[in-house]
């Protein structure tokens, strides 16, 4: 299989332009997003909500099957983000609550797809996606909610970054810390439903952590963080399921697309890393720096030079010193009364 058709001609198939469509939609939200989490740490945050959504997936599809999976999802996330928002004003410490919302949440998911025929395949399909398989009426309802998220944050922007850097000045200035947790928190968790419907919800922190991450190695002005975190979320799902194809179809070798869409972000984050770190130790080094010449061992021409110039210079310094001998003791004499006149009439 050549590039070109792993890259281009792979997505003439049916699924492969579904998936992509979503891919690249979801990638540039959660770029967007992903810098945002960056900046405030709520990377924690995000892995509670991302099993926060897993009891709705398992519900949705035991009581509407497959077109269940999305309303699941969302009620269970948005439930997730009130309950973190909430726990987190009652003044319980945000690991705290996460931990205590992430376990309840994933034992009642497992509990519930436990009860299903085929526990084992739901299980895997839940937790690792199915992204090869979005059926072709909900790939607009998943676009439409990664809008949604994408909005979100885009109207609420300004206010996020300010209180991202100062909370304090943001709370003087007016701003409502409770509205802006609950739209961010929200927004997570509308990239997570999306997310966790393509590639699974073990796999979604990666498309939320690792833009935003990579964004920060390659520019330290603020507002290129978010163009550069969603143009490396978008290129690499679509390289990912590229190498995807390529290695089921063209190698022969069965892999998960949304496996491999991840590694795929991961492995972009660690040569970006790579390159930034060269860079950055190549910047250490002064401009134009140059070792020190090694000093060579001094002649007896040279010694004689250097006595020449040290009896110059005693020579110099003994003319000089008695002028300043002098200047000093002139100095230290009190000065003689002046005379009435000499400076002035006497009055």
């Amino acid at each position: 299989m050549s590039l070109t058709d792993a890259l281009f001609t792979a997505f003439s198939i049916p699924f492969m332009a579904r998936a992509l469509i979503v891919m690249l939609v979801l990638a540039v939200v959660a770029g967007v997003v992903g810098v945002l989490v960056n900046l405030r740490g709520l990377e924690f945050i995000s892995d509670g909500l991302t099993h926060a959504v897993f009891p709705g997936l398992a519900i949705g599809l035991a009581v509407g099957g497959a077109s269940g999976l999305l309303p699941g999802a969302a009620i269970a996330a948005l439930a997730g983000a009130l309950a973190l928002t909430w726990l987190d004003r009652a003044g319980i410490t945000s690991d705290a609550a996460i931990a205590i919302v992430l376990t309840a949440t994933f034992s009642v998911g497992v509990i519930v797809v436990s009860k299903s025929d085929d526990y084992a395949g739901e299980l895997e399909a839940l937790l690792f996606g199915r992204v090869l398989t979005i059926p072709p009426d909900q790939v607009v309802p998943l676009v439409v909610v990664s809008l949604i998220a994408l909005l979100a944050v885009v109207l609420t922007l300004k206010q996020q970054l300010f209180r991202a850097f100062d909370a304090r000045g943001s709370r003087a200035a007016g701003d409502s810390v409770l509205v802006l947790d609950l739209v961010l928190n929200a927004a997570i968790a509308l990239v997570v439903v999306a997310a966790a419907a393509t590639v699974g919800t073990l796999l979604v922190l990666a498309l939320l952590i690792v833009p935003g991450a990579v964004a920060r190695l390659v520019t330290r002005r603020l507002w290129w963080l978010f163009p550069a975190a969603a143009a490396f979320a978008a290129l690499s799902a679509w390289v990912g399921l590229s190498a995807g194809f390529a290695i089921s179809v063209g190698a022969g070798i069965d892999v998960p697309a949304g496996a491999t869409i991840v590694g795929v972000f991961v492995l972009g984050y660690a040569l970006v890393l790579a390159v930034a770190s060269c860079v950055r130790a190549i910047g250490a080094r002064p401009a134009g720096s140059r070792p020190a010449p090694t000093p060579r061992p001094r002649s007896g021409g040279d010694r004689t030079l250097g006595r020449m110039e040290s009896g110059i210079a005693s020579s110099r310094s003994a003319e000089v010193l008695p002028n300043a001998t002098a200047t000093a003791a002139a100095a230290a004499t009190p000065t003689a009364t002046r005379k009435p006149g000499s400076t002035g009439e006497e009055r």
